[in-house]
């Protein structure tokens, strides 16, 4: 056992139901799956000489047919006309845009903006100016002459204002808190008593009700529920999870069963086939189409190309002769006709030679000359 693998769980014991159920529903099914699990092999090999033969060609086919209709084409017009375009319309809008935006921004906005924040600048040292000398003294002076109204009126009125304070203590506050002591007090904890005598019944009622519905309903439906879950659906459950878990291993064993049937079969029948078809074939090429075809390569095809070829050469020659015979009994005929053709006179095209220097050897006088 290796380290890492856990050990194997122990096998639970197993009734005589679960064992009289295994073994008829395993030869069933074996049966049922043996033609299916055939099939399907069949369909499996089917499908991958289909997908070998017909549609990986036809896949790059198209893939080919794809690149060369609609990728070539685009690649081919992203480089060489938007690639292009684009960088010629960067550069007309870097001219026609960029360059004069740029310059409006340092020759125009910048000084106008400069003009406007110095502007700025003098209105606020203004209205500072204005807010410290102006506003704020008289403000100041405002706020005195308030305090001392204030003040004045405060000390002529006091009198009045405690006969005023009293009057409405006498009239209004202490009849107020008489009225909230003597009647409201007690009737609103009156009410309140009330309520929770009130509150304490309908629990009460409520409380009985409840309970008297919870047994109704647990005698009612609960306990024969609970009856029938125990004595009737839990064994029930457990027969068909027992049947379900014998049909899945059922399945699992007979397919795997079908698998190594369906591959002896298909073996006998690749074994069958090439022996009967496959073996015969080869051998019939090997041992008589292969030297056939070395004696007719040797004995005809070869003398029949060097033939070809020997042929074509002399074919050759002869066409060439026979054009250079016409060309010059053309040329003949020509010269008895006409006469010969005027041969245009030789003119010396190289440039003038400049004289060559004076040495002691020479002498360019006539009394000099040799």
């Amino acid at each position: 056992m290796e380290p890492n693998q856990p050990p194997p769980r122990p096998r639970q014991p197993e009734g005589c139901l679960t064992v009289a159920i295994r073994v008829p529903l395993r030869i069933v099914v074996l049966v049922l799956v043996v033609p299916v699990r055939m099939a399907w092999d069949t369909l499996v090999v089917a499908g991958r000489i289909l997908r070998d033969t017909v549609l990986r060609p036809v896949g790059r086919a198209l893939l080919w047919a794809g690149k060369a209709l609609f990728v070539r084409p685009f690649v081919g017009l992203w480089r060489h006309v938007l690639v292009p375009v684009g960088r010629t319309l960067a550069r007309l809008g870097t001219v026609l845009v960029v360059v004069p935006a740029g310059w409006l921004y340092r020759h125009v906005l910048t000084p106008a903006g400069h003009a406007v924040a110095g502007l700025a600048r003098g209105v606020g040292t203004g209205l500072a100016w204005v807010y410290a000398r102006v506003l704020r003294p008289a403000g100041h002076a405002v706020t005195r002459l308030l305090r001392d109204i204030g003040a004045v009126l405060a000390a002529v009125g006091i009198g009045g204002y405690t006969a005023v304070a009293r009057l409405v203590r006498y009239l209004i506050v202490v009849p107020a808190r008489w009225l909230y002591d003597r009647v409201l007090a007690p009737v609103g904890r009156a009410l309140a008593r009330c309520g929770r005598g009130v509150a304490r019944l309908l629990d009460v009622i409520a409380t009985g009700i409840g309970a008297a519905l919870y047994w109704t309903l647990r005698v009612l439906f609960v306990l024969p529920a609970l009856v029938l879950w125990r004595r009737v659906l839990a064994p029930v459950g457990r027969f068909l999870a027992v049947v379900a878990r014998e049909v899945g291993d059922a399945l699992g064993h007979a397919w795997r069963i079908a698998g190594r049937v369906s591959r002896a079969v298909g073996r006998a029948l690749g074994t069958f086939f090439r022996w009967v078809f496959v073996e015969p074939v080869r051998w019939a090429y090997r041992t008589v189409l292969t030297p056939v075809g070395h004696l007719v390569r040797d004995a005809v095809l070869r003398p029949a190309a060097e033939g070809a070829r020997v042929l074509g050469r002399a074919v050759r020659e002869a066409l060439t002769g026979a054009r250079d015979t016409v060309r010059q009994a053309r040329a003949d005929i020509r010269r008895m006709l006409f006469g010969e053709p005027r041969q245009p006179a030789a003119v010396n095209r190289r440039e003038p030679q400049r004289p060559a220097a004076r040495t002691l050897g020479s002498s360019t006088t006539a009394l000099t000359k040799d």
